[in-house]
């Protein structure tokens, strides 16, 4: 029946997002706690000062003792608006469709509101062994158009989530050096939703094929699994240093596909088939540094590489006579992230931040930015403040704007038969807000 095998992202896309929104370049969600936020989490896996260094540097665990909890929400709100050029156009096969196929619209706003939660747990077992365990996201997407947009038949909507359980351990070797690892179980829920062009009779005069459009629903999930390791290097109580690696996870995804004919009238004709995805989600490195320049600032700093190459295009294979095989080309580039950031210490009870940062996008050229994704390098700027109310309770705030710059599109796939031409500019930015609660007990 319906075989999606997912080399790359628009099923990766698919798998790729969760929760709603991505906000690391690419659809990486770096908001795993808010107490980074602030900061545009430079220093991230060497801070180290809640239980949320379990996803980012699980060697950041020997700096906790005790039991530590932090859990945390982030509310996310980006744009993505499209603006056509005027040499977009409808799949060249309808223009021997016996109904009328209009251009469409703009789309509308293609973000979409979106809550991450996370949540952390560190404990002590012995001077030198610690445990602990995080909840969270790595990876989400959301994209929604109108119905009757131009691109439809790239995409009209996309709504992938993912859920990452991380049960961790650390060691402390020395005063100075930690190690850390963690098991990562990840599962994945993906909706995928598209017009298509679909044959349906041949025409009287020339035998050739006479096209309409369906839409199509795929929905799949999985769990895959995957691992991480992190070193924290301390050479005195004022300087830390954090490297850290997350492995890819492999989605073996499955579910079903609802493919609806259409005339003007409604459905003509319906078919459901099983579904199967397979993509790898990128693995990621950071290398972190801590600074503490006096009793009142401190200097943060971060270098990160996500490996998006494992996501170079989408083939999709269909076992029905109606879209046989389809591959979407995307041709995604490794990227990198650059962050730095700074803490003012008012007082004993409030903490000021601020952080910049460039995200470098795996989308490499206009022809190969896909409708689900309209991703472009982005710049964070980011404040925020932390409350200690008592010596082991904090809570943190955190806001972001990212600055997109306008992204230029002009794709075909590769097949303006089935897909026309989807010619203009996009205009992209996202507001993030995050709070976070963390003790020590």
């Amino acid at each position: 029946m319906r075989n999606f095998k997912l080399h790359t992202l628009s099923a990766s896309l698919g798998l790729i997002a969760c929760m709603g929104t991505a906000h690391a370049a690419g659809f990486q969600l770096l908001e795993q706690n808010a107490s980074g936020l602030g900061v545009a989490y430079a220093g991230s896996a060497a801070i180290a000062d809640n239980a949320s260094t379990i996803y980012f540097n699980p060697a950041g665990m020997t700096r906790l003792p005790g039991l530590n909890i932090s859990v945390g929400g982030t509310i996310i709100k980006p744009s993505f608006k499209f603006t056509d050029d005027g040499r977009s156009t409808m799949p060249t096969a309808l223009g021997r469709s016996p109904y009328p196929h209009s251009l469409g619209g703009n789309g509308g706003d293609a973000g979409s509101l979106g809550f991450l939660p996370n949540m952390f747990i560190s404990y002590q077992a012995t001077d030198r062994v610690y445990l602990g365990l995080g909840v969270g996201a790595p990876f989400g997407l959301k994209t929604e158009y109108d119905d009757d947009w131009m691109g439809r038949f790239h995409s009209k909507s996309f709504d992938i989530k993912t859920y990452n359980i991380n049960p961790s351990i650390a060691y402390k070797v020395s005063p100075s050096f930690s190690v850390g690892a963690g098991l990562n179980i990840q599962y994945i829920d993906a909706t995928y939703k598209k017009s298509n062009v679909a044959p349906i009779g041949v025409h009287p005069l020339d035998g050739g094929p006479i096209f309409t459009n369906a839409e199509s629903k795929s929905k799949l999930n999985n769990t895959g699994f995957g691992w991480n390791v992190g070193f924290m290097y301390e050479p005195s109580e004022d300087t830390r240093i954090g490297l850290s690696y997350r492995s890819r996870v492999k989605h073996k995804a499955d579910g079903d596909t609802t493919l609806s004919v259409m005339s003007p009238n409604g459905p003509i004709a319906q078919l459901k088939a099983d579904s199967k995805a397979t993509v790898s989600l990128p693995d990621t490195v950071i290398l972190s540094g801590y600074q503490r320049l006096s009793d009142r600032w401190e200097l943060l700093g971060d270098i990160s590489w996500t490996g998006w190459s494992s996501i170079p295009s989408l083939t999709v294979k269909n076992a029905t006579p109606i879209n046989s095989e389809t591959e979407l080309d995307l041709k995604f580039k490794d990227s990198w992230r650059i962050a730095v950031g700074a803490q003012y210490q008012v007082n004993e009870s409030w903490k000021l931040k601020g952080g910049v940062a460039w995200d470098q996008s795996p989308v490499q050229k206009t022809s190969h930015r896909p409708a689900s994704l309209p991703d472009n390098d982005r710049y964070w700027l980011s404040i925020g403040a932390q409350y200690k109310p008592s010596e082991n309770t904090t809570f943190d705030v955190g806001y972001t704007y990212l600055i997109v710059p306008k992204s230029k599109v002009d794709n075909t796939n590769n097949n303006e038969a089935l897909y026309g031409r989807l010619s203009g500019k996009y205009k992209a930015n996202a507001h993030i807000f995050g709070v976070q609660l963390s003790h020590r007990f």
